[in-house]
């Protein structure tokens, strides 16, 4: 489209020099032409006075001489005989006696191409009643003069239109193409799955508002995979708490072939959820982008998922404990993240404990970070490490599975970090840090000395 617009300009500019440079240049030619003649009749009229008063050959030369080009030899005056004196020629004469006898016939100026130039023959009157003829010749450099030097201010300044023209043409049609390959390039890539990607509003009037359709299109697309991404997260998150259900019911079903396929059924239910749940969560993190500017209140979330769990819990004879939830604790991670992790850290509860362990959260608000407490009464961990690394996903037999995955991942989407340790309670112990804003080298070691105040006043609490 650039080089169109160039050569559409490039073609109309030439037309329109042409148009104009050649008229031009044949009328400076013209101009040339007649200021040359213009010049030699004033000199042939120079000489009309004197034939007008004598027909003396001294007096004739003399009037010839005192002319610029009588002096340059370029006059010659030619005087028919008449009264019984002979004619009177002065100066070369360049023209036939034919051309002569025809400018006196007719009584007016005439032009006569010579060798070298041309001949203008002026008739005048003379004193003896009869008709001179004055020649005045005019070079060819004198007719010319000057034309060549309008001819190339006229070339340049048509070459100085066209080149100008061009350039014009070439930044328009780049301040039209640009915005459009931009627009191309921006649809190419939300094709490829950059939800992300915007166009810049520049251009024509038509191309920014091709710039807001594409951007609102765009915010749109995002929106709804967002939502439908939001939907399939939630509705695996609602399936995990039923699942843990089934899975206890079915490991007390005992032995036996339709035993063992129930609890294989479950097996491969939760890890087709789990499946789904890293699949929306990993699209998530890529079209969100890791906005810090997300939050939510922890302790609204945790109050709400205890309340789900609490039904369970009771039904299995489980003493619960929640601390540090009665007042709000913001946090920047996703409402629907921190869900999902606690949902994990619950539920590891339950399928990795007997029915009737107890077990608590607790929520610490430091001025650096958010810690995060889920402990048991059970069995605990031998090798809280390797726990740890099984909870990044092999889900093999006897591990975390998924969940320790999903929640390490929301602590490191703030800074933070997730450790198992042995808990008051005789069990295991989760702790989340949740990094509230970037942390120098030396803010790990104060988070963990305030986590270890915080079990200090727990482990009181639940003694008493």
């Amino acid at each position: 489209m650039r080089w169109a617009l160039v050569k559409v300009v490039l073609a109309v500019t030439a037309m329109v020099v042409l148009a104009f440079a050649i008229p031009l240049g044949l009328v400076v030619k013209e101009l040339a032409r007649d200021r040359a003649m213009s010049n030699a009749e004033r000199q042939a009229a120079a000489i009309g006075p004197a034939l007008a008063i004598t027909t003396d050959r001294t007096q004739l030369e003399r009037a010839v001489a005192s002319t610029q080009a009588g002096a340059d030899g370029q006059i010659a005056v030619n005087v028919p005989a008449a009264g019984g004196s002979g004619a009177v020629e002065i100066g070369t004469q360049r023209v036939t006696q034919a051309e002569l006898d025809t400018a006196t016939r007719f009584g007016r100026a005439s032009t006569v191409s010579v060798p070298g130039g041309y001949a203008l023959l002026q008739p005048t009157a003379v004193s003896s009643g009869s008709i001179a003829v004055v020649e005045v010749f005019v070079p060819e450099g004198d007719i010319t003069r000057g034309v060549a030097t309008a001819w190339l201010m006229l070339g340049l300044v048509g070459a100085g239109l066209v080149v100008g023209s061009v350039v014009i043409a070439d930044r328009l049609g780049t301040r039209v193409v640009r915005p459009a390959r931009l627009l191309a390039a921006a649809a190419h890539d939300l094709g490829q799955g950059d939800l992300g990607v915007r166009v810049r509003e520049d251009g024509p009037s038509e191309l920014r508002a091709a710039a807001v359709a594409f951007n609102s299109m765009a915010d749109q697309v995002t929106q709804l995979l967002a939502n439908e991404r939001e939907l399939a997260a939630d509705l695996s998150h609602r399936l995990r708490t039923p699942l843990t259900v089934l899975r206890l019911n079915a490991a007390s079903l005992g032995d036996g072939p339709a035993a063992e396929q129930t609890r294989e059924a479950v097996a491969q239910l939760e890890r087709e959820v789990d499946q789904i749940i890293r699949t929306a969560r990993a699209q998530r993190s890529a079209s969100a982008g890791g906005s810090a500017s997300v939050g939510c209140d922890a302790a609204e979330v945790i109050r709400e998922r205890m309340a789900f769990w609490s039904a369970l819990a009771e039904d299995q004879g489980r003493r619960v404990r929640t601390a540090g939830a009665d007042r709000p604790v913001r946090v920047p991670v996703v409402r629907a993240d921190l869900a999902a992790a606690l949902d994990a850290m619950l539920g590891n509860v339950f399928r990795h404990t007997p029915e009737g362990t107890a077990f608590a959260v607790d929520v610490h608000n430091g001025e650096d970070a958010v810690i995060v407490l889920v402990s048991d009464a059970g069995p605990g961990i031998q090798d809280p490490d390797a726990a740890l690394r099984r909870g990044q996903g092999d889900g093999g037999p006897g591990s975390t599975g998924l969940g320790l995955d999903i929640v390490r991942r929301v602590a490191e989407s703030t800074g933070g970090d997730v450790t198992i340790g042995n808990s008051v309670l005789g069990g295991t112990e989760v702790r989340v840090w949740l990094a509230l804003r970037p942390r120098a080298s030396g803010g790990r070691r104060r988070v963990r000395r305030g986590h270890r105040v915080g079990r200090g006043r727990r482990a009181g609490a639940v003694r008493s």
